[in-house]
């Protein structure tokens, strides 16, 4: 039996769209998710790509996703706007959002935009690359309202979500430079890929449920679940703390406390604050020349020739390159998992069995 597969990417887009459009989106929403869940999964960060298709379902189907909703302005001062997600699929009230945020730092050369109550908004980095498309700087403050995955330095439980962080600074002809990860020290999407897999995660990641260090994934995927640790660990913790706030209290959201824990995991609530700049506003003169300098530089530094010195989001760039033309690994486990929740959808066994034909590099 194989143990895993490897799918063309325009053919996969083709099948997800068909998946939503079955589970009663619209045309657009449907492009739009599909479009960002390739996307992630092209970048190599699977955990955020198509395996998060079964948990949208179960959301949907547990009333917690809404289909067909649009971001809606809770306030609009200028430079400044504050946007309701109205639990709508992340993948499309965040492009909004981001939409708005650019429009307005053109005008003010500067914007901040406020997002919350949005169903899963996914890989931050694409909001990100979006805001670097049009030439702008952004930063990010991300935070998972209600679900507890992760745990504080020195605690022994869950008290936060993986509340990611996000920096991008664009460059002329040139890939943007992209700092984008969980305070977390993996992503959960990690863990269920492993679980998927079979394998274990690195050493220093997880808990157990009494607060063992372990390295079996299955613990963040079978109760009793354990906790994911935060990088760096008081560092990582501080800086988990921060998007917390400013990603859920300053947009306007929610902050992970008792009173707003879900009872689902696959209700995986949204919150964020994006700060959006217009580099060529501060006027340095060779801003590009020392960007490119310092690149050079730090890429010189001696290296192993199998562990070459990378720039921030240049690993996402080599795996894009490489899936582009080699297609999109996934595992028998997750792939099953997708099939299972297309079914779900109503999508028809013939039409399922026709696109798997197609699917398979």
């Amino acid at each position: 039996m194989k143990s895993g597969h490897r799918f063309h990417a325009q053919t996969l887009h083709a099948f997800i769209q068909a998946v939503f459009r079955q589970m009663g989106s619209h045309e657009q929403e449907a492009q739009q998710v599909a479009d960002h869940l390739i996307a992630a999964n092209l970048a190599g960060h699977d955990s955020h790509g198509i395996g998060m298709i079964p948990s949208y379902i179960r959301s949907f189907s547990q009333g917690h996703l809404q289909i067909n909703r649009h971001a809606k302005i809770v306030k609009d001062a200028g430079a400044i706007v504050t946007l309701e997600g109205d639990c709508g699929f992340g993948q499309v009230v965040a492009r909004e959002a981001m939409t708005l945020g650019i429009e307005k730092a053109q005008k003010y050369g500067i914007a901040a935009v406020a997002l919350h109550n949005a169903h899963h908004i996914g890989r931050i980095g694409y909001w990100a690359e979006q805001c670097a498309a049009a030439g702008f700087v952004s930063i990010h403050f991300v935070n998972v309202v209600g679900i507890p995955m992760v745990a504080p330095f020195n605690g022994r439980d869950s008290r936060f979500g993986t509340d990611p962080f996000c920096v991008v600074f664009p460059r002329k002809n040139d890939f943007p430079l992209l700092l984008d990860y969980a305070t977390s020290a993996i992503a959960f999407g990690k863990t269920r890929v492993a679980w998927h897999k079979g394998v274990a995660v690195p050493e220093g990641c997880l808990i157990d449920a009494a607060g063992v260090p372990t390295t079996d994934p299955a613990v963040m995927q079978v109760s009793p679940l354990g906790s994911l640790l935060t990088f760096a660990q008081h560092k990582g913790y501080a800086l988990a703390a921060m998007c917390e706030i400013l990603g859920g209290a300053l947009s306007g959201g929610k902050t992970t406390h008792q009173e707003t824990l879900q009872e689902s995991a696959d209700a995986i609530i949204n919150c964020m604050t994006t700060i959006v700049i217009n580099p060529e506003l501060f006027g340095a003169p060779d801003c590009d020349e020392q960007v490119a300098a310092f690149a050079g530089w730090v890429k010189a530094s001696p290296h192993a020739d199998d562990a070459p010195v990378l720039l921030p989001g240049e690993w996402e760039v080599g795996m894009r390159n490489e899936r582009l033309a080699q297609g999109i690994p996934l595992d028998a486990g997750s792939w099953q998992a997708i099939c299972d929740a297309a079914r779900q959808t109503g999508m028809p066994e013939t039409t399922l069995q026709a696109f798997c034909r197609q699917l398979e590099c």
